[in-house]
């Protein structure tokens, strides 16, 4: 495997990022949830507009995960109002992070991971957090191994059905 490369995203990288949105979400998603959420949810979370506005927001950042020139993952962090739920100012939130299925166990969202900690440490936040599918096990893993803990639960709309989320955070 050559060399990954972890990027800031911008608004030129719009289509990179709803391509690689789409696709890393329904890899994860489809199996388990109705074609018709999958698209409203896919639809609306990666409409050009909401995805400008999002690129456009100080509060966000987007990383893209590039190996040999082609985007295998990204990362979507938040940061003061931008975080979906009303934690501390100076949190940030883990939003996503995507990894293309055929790249799976090969350090990509490792690698997404070290730069949500850079940021973290840049923004000087004094803890991340984010919330995962309580059925998605491997990221659920994959978020214990790198230290966070559950703190407590929220309710994640797929469309008409209700999924329950963990929240899990690590004290910077």
């Amino acid at each position: 495997m050559n060399s990954l490369e972890i990027k800031k995203a911008t608004v030129k990288d719009l289509n990179t990022l709803q391509l690689i949105g789409r696709q890393t979400f329904s890899e994860t998603f489809a199996e388990v949830n109705s074609e018709e959420n999958m698209n409203k949810y896919l639809n609306e979370s990666f409409a050009t507009d909401k995805l400008t506005s999002e690129l456009n927001n100080p509060n966000s950042y987007f990383y893209l995960a590039v190996l040999d020139e082609k985007v295998v993952g990204y990362l979507k962090l938040n940061t003061g109002d931008a975080q979906t739920e009303k934690e501390n100012v100076n949190a940030l939130e883990i939003e996503r992070i995507y990894v293309a299925k055929e790249f799976h166990g090969k350090k990509v969202a490792q690698a997404l991971y070290t730069q949500a900690e850079q940021t973290a440490k840049e923004v000087k936040a004094s803890y991340m957090w984010l919330g995962v599918w309580e059925k998605n096990f491997r990221a659920i893993s994959f978020y214990t191994k790198n230290g966070f803990m559950q703190f407590d639960t929220h309710i994640f709309r797929l469309g008409d059905d209700e999924q329950t989320d963990l929240m899990m955070k690590k004290v910077l």
